[in-house]
């Protein structure tokens, strides 16, 4: 594909390396395709997060940096989930059940020293939900990124968005597996690839262009 101008304004996409023993990482797979796309006018950079600690918000924010990207949407794999998770908050806790793959895991540790206990995405994420329902695409709101390297990431980019950068749009989402490897998994949903940049091209859309989010019930009763 031919490479889009740096003058059009850049929305940044994350996904992450495999990790728990599986060969591949939906989130990448799906993100690594919407490189240099255009969506609602503006450049999509795609960027691979490695699955470890520490790093990968060093990664995130170098890009960041480097980019100047007016939305951040970072991806994840949830194995058991059946659909599109749209994150709405991020705590400030590393409670890793597995080790990252550099082989560290953190213990009731503070993403961030000192920060506040909690961020809620910077996003439209009602709008978001229901565009990707309007598109008949699995989809809820989610109220738990988990304690490992994705709430890490959303609670980290949110931190630094609100210390430094304000005016970007930012937060989470998390996938399910991919049909080759929900066959590894008994009884696991998965989600075709297909689907999956489907939504991801939704919730681009939807995070550029909507102004301000709407109040429609999604929340949980447990």
């Amino acid at each position: 594909m031919t490479k889009l101008t740096s003058s059009i304004p850049c929305v940044l996409i994350t996904g992450f390396a495999p990790f728990g023993g599986e060969s591949l990482n939906p989130s990448w797979q799906a993100v690594s395709k919407l490189d240099e796309h255009l969506i609602a006018k503006h450049r999509v950079i795609a960027l691979e997060l490695p699955c470890e600690f520490n790093t990968s918000l060093e990664v995130l924010y170098k890009a960041i940096e480097q980019h100047h990207p007016v939305l951040v949407l970072c991806i994840g794999q949830a194995g058991g989930r059946s659909e599109i998770s749209i994150e709405r908050i991020a705590i400030n806790i590393d409670d890793a059940r597995i080790k990252d793959n550099a082989g560290k895991q953190p213990i009731d540790h503070p993403v961030v020293k000192n920060a506040p206990a909690a961020y809620f995405a910077k996003l439209p994420i009602k709008r978001m939900l229901l565009a990707l329902q309007q598109s008949e695409i699995p989809a809820a709101i989610s109220n738990t990124a988990g304690t490992y390297v994705c709430n890490h990431v959303m609670y980290g980019l949110l931190h630094h968005i609100n210390e430094h950068e304000p005016h970007i749009k930012g937060g989470f989402v998390h996938i399910p597996y991919l049909p080759s490897q929900a066959v590894h998994h008994n009884g696991a949903p998965s989600m075709s690839e297909e689907t999956v940049l489907s939504a991801l091209k939704v919730m681009i859309n939807e995070a550029i262009v909507a102004k301000q989010d709407v109040k429609v019930a999604a929340g949980t009763t447990h």
